[in-house]
């Protein structure tokens, strides 16, 4: 059965197929490919633009059955095929939340922190670092349980594991109680949001900002927690907003833009205003995340919190020479440093720039200038995002990145889970 991405720039021809329903079916499945000397990729929900989840041998589809959800106060333990949109409703139903997310939710779980999926807010951490437990099966087709109690480095290393170090069944999740946003969503001058950044950044829990190419104007997000009623968002606003707005129309632009490049500042001039006009409270995970039904590819680079400005100007000026016809906004987001190897914000507070382009188009020369900028400044690619990073560079972006290395030389030497993109990033 033939597999792609979300964005239909990765795809492959499986051997064949799996669906496991149960820890002992992965198990099943990981000692099979053994014996016919193949390798097995865990596929989610192909919303990497990456190789990352691309299988050559077996892909295999990890359980998702909701009946394995299990709740400890304020510990949830789900199957790692479960969707973030469909964990985040179960969760709401049980008067939990989490924390912080990205802006979409059609990640399976194990998708989700296997990459370093963030979200924003300069106090929080990507959900990787609400991980407290995993339960993986490893090359061999043992299982295990990990968590700072148990194989304590294979969990460490495994939060963001890229798939590398053994199969994600399960995962055990810290929570928090179910709470509801306030969004601000206002499109203002560009200079004015990049001269008092800081102080959005601290002022709001959750800030972050879309610049839309060739024009002075930024669409600025700010979420933060409360316990008011209202302004609540009816369903023609939401309608509008996030179906008219958000995919049907921004589709027109984007086709429009494609066929005649000439009139892209003009049409980004008029989206800016149009994506960030509202303000209204809702359930956290409905502000957090929004339906993204116009396909795209991306890259996103991490650089240090205090590079962010420096970061910002060079990308721009990538931008002006490069991203002439590109009708897609660049996404700027912050998050706290955390501990573990190989995630982005691994020891330091980030900032992170995303810039897209729509689907057919070329993105390599705009991209690559992108890159170049960040890289020099000490710039992490997402995991799940396109770059064209190697092991080694990669290696001096990350002080623990040959433990890793080690670690999965140990827990897989005949490479069972890896595939041509984590032989490129890992070596």
């Amino acid at each position: 059965m033939a597999w792609r991405n979300w964005a239909g720039n990765q795809r492959t021809d499986p051997l064949r197929t799996v669906v496991a329903n149960s820890t002992a079916d992965v198990v099943d499945a990981v000692k099979a490919a053994a014996v016919d000397g193949l390798r097995v990729k865990a596929i989610g929900s192909g919303h990497s633009f990456t190789a990352i989840g691309v299988p050559d041998g077996i892909a295999l589809q990890v359980p998702s059955d909701e009946r394995l959800v299990r709740v400890h106060g304020e510990l949830v333990t789900v199957p790692a095929g479960m969707t973030l949109r469909r964990l985040n409703t179960l969760l709401w139903e049980r008067g939990l939340a989490l924390p912080n997310l990205g802006d979409i939710d059609a990640q399976t779980v194990a998708g989700a922190i296997s990459t370093g999926t963030h979200g924003t807010g300069a106090t929080f951490r990507g959900i990787a670092a609400q991980v407290r437990g995993l339960e993986m099966v490893l090359a061999d087709g043992s299982v295990v349980m990990c968590s700072p109690a148990e194989n304590a480095e294979l969990f460490s290393a495994a939060r963001v594991g890229l798939g590398a170090l053994g199969v994600v069944v399960g995962v055990t999740l810290q929570t928090v109680p179910a709470f509801r946003l306030h969004a601000v969503e206002r499109a203002v001058p560009l200079d004015g949001v990049l001269a008092d950044l800081d102080e959005h950044v601290a002022s709001n829990e959750h800030f972050e900002f879309y610049w839309f190419p060739h024009t002075a104007v930024a669409a600025t997000k700010s979420n933060n927690r409360t316990e008011a009623a209202g302004p609540e968002r009816g369903r023609v606003a939401e309608w509008v907003g996030d179906e008219l707005v958000g995919n049907g129309a921004f589709e027109v632009v984007c086709r429009v833009g494609k066929l005649a490049p000439r009139l892209v500042p003009r049409l980004n001039g008029l989206v800016a205003g149009q994506f960030a006009a509202s303000e209204y409270v809702h359930r956290s995970y409905e502000v957090f995340t929004s339906p993204r039904r116009v396909r795209f590819v991306e890259m996103e680079y991490a650089v240090p919190r205090e590079a962010i400005r420096e970061a910002f100007d060079g990308m721009r000026a990538a931008a002006e020479r490069h991203a002439r016809a590109v009708t897609f906004p660049v996404e700027v987001r912050f998050a706290a440093a955390d501990d573990i190897p190989l995630s982005t914000a691994s020891g330091r507070d980030s900032a992170y720039i995303a810039v897209h382009v729509y689907r057919g188009q070329p993105h390599e020369a705009y991209f690559g200038a992108v890159e170049s900028a960040l890289a020099g400044l000490g710039g992490r690619p997402h995991w799940g995002k396109l770059h064209t990073r190697t092991s080694a560079d990669l290696r001096a972006s990350y002080p623990e990145f040959d433990a890793f290395v080690s670690l999965r030389d140990r827990v897989d030497p005949e490479r069972r889970f890896t595939n041509a993109y984590l032989e490129r990033v890992l070596g």
